[in-house]
């Protein structure tokens, strides 16, 4: 995008320093609430009834992040990608119209500006010190275990608020209030969660330990940046289960940011059945089961390595059959240097 004939354009952070996570924290007596406040979101839908082959999973994802980096350092970051790129804040971040480009993020078909956004996008992903916790359930795995009238959200949702429990725990503040919050769904889905969730918080859980979490609802409208990051890293994990022999840049950076054993020494291994789990728990498949769904060739979240790249992948119009065409084809993909991150190819 050029900068000729436009207004300043903010720089993202003001420095590259490290951002410390954790700073003093009051005295026991004094706190009501943890350092911590959580944004869920979810990938694909929860039905078992009816499955898609394309993407046959439900991820739910939860974003941990520490309310003074948040609000110091995550908030000012997005908000000044919005002004540099919309001319104002009300914009939502939303991974489904940028990767296929619609809505707000029409202007991301013009390919340099689609790969400068992303590549600045990337940069507050990277640079944003988050705690990722995620759960993904593989419904069709679920439904021929004769569970098939389970709920995915709620599975997922007991499994990611144990993790939760113990990384607050790690940080010694499972013992204070930290707040939840998921985008509202619809009056029955959000009554049906809220229920769910107080009950797993009242002692329905593994270690039979009240929770204290407090749930919060928030409509799109609030525009609310947790949320808008939360959305952004469900699908690429769902993208990696479904497909994991696939290039998924948008992965390998999630990997720094999940829980993980042995703490920040370990960041970006260690974080299986830790900060990233799969429900059914994973075991041999047979010959007659394989592990990736299979993608017609003209769908945009198909199998071309080239225009996975990122977190957000981009349609084309003349995607190649697989194997993709030479790198330096001018058909096909029209395969560039991807930017760092979460850029669609």
């Amino acid at each position: 995008m050029s900068s000729a004939g436009q207004g300043t354009q903010y720089a993202l952070f003001e420095s590259a320093e490290a951002i410390p996570v954790e700073v003093a924290a009051p005295a026991e007596a004094e706190r009501r609430f943890s350092d911590y406040v959580v944004y869920v979101d979810e990938s694909g839908d929860h039905s078992l009834a009816s499955i898609d082959k394309d993407y046959p999973v439900f991820v739910l994802a939860l974003c941990i992040f520490h309310k003074r980096h948040y609000a110091e350092k995550i908030i000012p970051a997005v908000e000044k990608l919005k002004f540099n790129y919309f001319g104002h804040d009300s914009v939502v971040l939303h991974e489904n119209e940028i990767r296929k480009q619609k809505g707000d993020f029409a202007f991301l078909s013009h390919r340099p500006t689609r790969d400068e956004f992303m590549e600045r996008l990337s940069s507050i992903m990277d640079a944003s010190n988050f705690i990722l916790i995620a759960c993904v359930v593989d419904k069709a795995r679920v439904s021929k275990s004769g569970n098939a009238d389970s709920n995915p959200y709620h599975i997922a949702l007991g499994i990611c608020l144990e993790a939760l429990r113990g990384f607050l725990a790690e940080k010694g503040q499972d013992q204070v209030k930290t707040h939840v919050l998921v985008e509202c769904r619809g009056k029955k889905e959000d009554a049906e969660l809220e229920l769910e969730f107080r009950r797993i918080c009242d002692g329905d859980n593994p270690g039979n330990r009240i929770l204290p979490f407090d749930i919060v609802f928030a409509d799109k409208k609030t525009n609310l940046t947790g949320l808008q990051l939360a959305d952004l890293v469900a699908r690429p994990v769902g993208l990696n289960y479904i497909r994991p022999t696939q290039a998924n840049q948008a992965f390998e950076l999630l990997k720094k940011k999940f829980f993980c054993d042995g703490g920040r020494a370990r960041v970006g291994s260690g974080y299986e059945n830790v900060g990233l789990m799969v429900y059914p728990f994973q075991k041999a498949k047979s010959p007659d089961e394989p592990t990736e769904a299979v993608a017609p060739t003209r769908n945009p979240q198909s199998t071309c390595h080239h225009c996975t790249r990122g977190f957000l992948v981009s349609p084309r119009a003349n995607h190649p059959p697989n194997p993709p065409p030479r790198p330096d084809s001018a058909a096909g993909c029209a395969r560039r240097s991807p930017p760092p991150g979460w850029a669609g190819g």
